[in-house]
């Protein structure tokens, strides 16, 4: 993110935090609580998605020259496993294409011991800095 930019204030809604990034690279973890469940007690899909989303625009945040603005116009999930609560989940969003406007991105959540919980792919609109 630019210096500009805020922590979105969802992330502190959810728990989101940074774990680490590098260019076209962001891992985010959040622990789910009991109120992100769903009617069968796991983690709800829309959180797991939102975290998703989440590590790939933060990934995409990270490119040079710098993105000032991105937003998902496209996503897709597949879930692979039920995620618990109180288990701390992973998100790694990369970059595998970055354009002018646009940038492709996937992710892989994982739960503990590299438990595979989703992987997703989006698509992102971009604002970059003037060079």
């Amino acid at each position: 993110m630019s210096s500009t930019d805020t922590t979105p204030r969802v992330w502190s809604l959810l728990g989101i935090r940074v774990v680490s990034t590098g260019e076209g690279l962001a891992i985010m973890e959040m622990t789910p609580t009991e109120e992100m469940t769903n009617a069968a007690g796991f983690c709800h899909g829309g959180i797991i998605s939102t975290l998703a989303d989440t590590a790939m625009g933060r990934s995409v945040r990270t490119l040079v020259p710098g993105v000032v603005r991105s937003v998902s116009f496209d996503l897709k999930l597949t879930f692979i496993s039920a995620a618990k609560v109180g288990e701390t989940l992973q998100a790694t969003g990369r970059v595998i294409h970055a354009g002018r406007r646009t940038a492709v991105t996937d992710c892989r959540v994982e739960g503990p011991g590299g438990k595979l919980v989703a992987t997703a792919s989006g698509t992102f609109v971009v604002t970059r800095e003037k060079e």
